[in-house]
């Protein structure tokens, strides 16, 4: 059985949109749905603000309760039943992220073992034919095909396998 590593932020949970809602929450400012898509979120905030999102990042709540980004349920969900899952996120970077990763994953994807998890700096070390990542820099030394989920991030990023949503994932994986 073939495998698949899926990354977590920006390809199964909204942690952009995580950012926007605090942003607007702590400065009153709120960002069009078109800017979330296709600006980097630290281009939208005011220089004077320039350590909202590492403070955000390292703050005890920030990874409960993300929002699910559209599709990946239900494409998971179909995947699963001809391919072995993995999760993949570099989660190392913030250690006060893996408990409510390890949460959100168990409350969305309950189907996907505990063992099916890795909490990783490096997704080299990960043996799967497939990762799809919003992140290239995970396809530099990845054994297997790189897939970029596009997010507001990379849309300059030149990569030869590129999806722009779950649904495009269904129709090359499935």
């Amino acid at each position: 059985m073939k495998r698949i590593a899926i990354d977590m932020d920006e390809v199964v949970a909204d942690a952009i949109g995580r950012f926007a809602d605090w942003y607007k929450r702590d400065y009153g400012i709120e960002f069009t749905a078109e800017q979330l898509k296709f600006r980097r979120f630290e281009s939208l905030i005011d220089t004077a603000h320039e350590s909202f999102i590492k403070d955000a990042v390292y703050h005890d709540d920030f990874f409960k309760g993300l929002d699910v980004i559209p599709g990946s349920k239900e494409v998971i969900g179909e995947l699963y039943k001809k391919y072995e899952i993995f999760f993949t996120t570099a989660a190392m970077e913030f250690p006060n992220s893996l408990l409510p990763k390890l949460a959100w994953l168990g409350e969305h994807f309950p189907y996907i073992s505990w063992t099916n998890i890795v909490f990783c700096g490096d997704k080299s070390i990960i043996n799967a034919d497939y990762l799809i990542d919003d992140n290239v820099k995970h396809f530099k030394r990845f054994i297997g095909q790189g897939i970029l989920f596009t997010a507001s991030h990379n849309h300059d990023v030149e990569w030869d396998v590129r999806v722009n949503n779950w649904q495009e994932i269904s129709e090359m994986l499935l």
